[in-house]
């Protein structure tokens, strides 16, 4: 697949448009959400606990779509606390994780450690932050992004992608809204007198790779979100400081929202739903 620097088609830069919508996203928000500030580490073990069950067959699905070998390297970038790099070190040879949250680094040396594994090594920094060639030992068999494009300029971050990787690279990337951002665009008039714009997604993303000339493989995956809680209020709690519902007119307003949609499941509250999760991957010239 050539790749000539071409970057645009008619009048549109879809680079401008990435960047556009992701800081119209960022914000929308208004407030920091500091149930995902992963430099905490009760943050991160909160994630890791609801992804031993809550990923575990996007886990499998991710593991077995991917070209691997025992001689396989492979860099995860935004790889958390090892969701998807724990059960991949098994069956390569060595994984490169890129993970900038503390609480989340910490966290993967502790399973590291708990799971007797040995061929991770993690780079504390920003993908965005990390030089291909001072940090990284030569290039990839696969270069892997779950769920991580939180980049403006994605241009540049995919260039470095398909830069570090000597076979495949693979992004797993929002199809559309995933449920909590369908939430927020329910709740953000009611709680906030405003509209809640989600960032970019794979249509987004497959035209800017299209101007960078590269053509990938697309695929369209279920994605599947649950949120589990031990009480009522260990559940208010989470989601008052998740959409910043701070008044008493705003809890009500979230409440209300909430009811209809709480089920339980054994001694747990349980509150789901679904959205559609792309993979979007391709393979480097004269590879196999």
């Amino acid at each position: 697949m050539p790749r000539n620097g071409s970057r645009e088609y008619g009048d549109v830069d879809w680079n401008d448009i990435w960047r556009a919508r992701q800081q119209r996203h960022e914000a929308s928000r208004h407030f920091t959400d500091p149930s995902h500030d992963w430099d905490k580490k009760k943050n991160a073990k909160r994630y890791n606990d609801g992804s031993k069950s809550e990923f575990d067959t996007r886990v499998k699905t991710t593991i077995s779509g991917l070209k691997i070998n025992r001689r396989s390297r492979v860099l995860d970038i935004g790889a958390g606390p090892g969701t998807l790099a724990l059960p991949l070190a098994p069956l390569v040879k060595e994984i490169t994780a890129v993970e900038p949250g503390k609480g989340m680094a910490d966290l993967l040396y502790e399973n590291m450690k708990t799971e007797g594994i040995t061929n991770i090594t993690c780079i504390e920094k920003r993908w965005e932050d990390l030089d291909l060639r001072n940090d990284l030992s030569g290039k990839y068999d696969i270069v892997l992004s779950s769920l991580s494009l939180t980049m403006e300029d994605i241009r540049e971050s995919l260039a470095k992608m398909d830069a570090a990787s000597s076979r495949y690279v693979y992004i797993y990337w929002f199809a559309d809204p995933p449920f909590w951002e369908k939430m927020c665009i329910d709740l953000w008039p009611a709680l906030h007198n405003e509209t809640y714009y989600f960032g970019p997604k794979a249509d987004c993303l497959f035209n800017v790779l299209y101007q960078m000339e590269i053509y990938p493989n697309i695929e369209m995956l279920p994605l599947d979100k649950v949120y589990r809680f031990s009480t009522m209020k260990e559940m208010e709690v989470f989601f008052q400081s998740r959409f910043a519902a701070k008044t008493k007119k705003q809890r009500q307003v979230l409440d209300a929202y909430l009811s209809p949609l709480i089920q339980t499941e054994g001694n747990e509250f349980v509150i789901s739903g679904n959205s559609t999760l792309a993979k979007v991957w391709w393979k480097k010239d004269g590879k196999s």
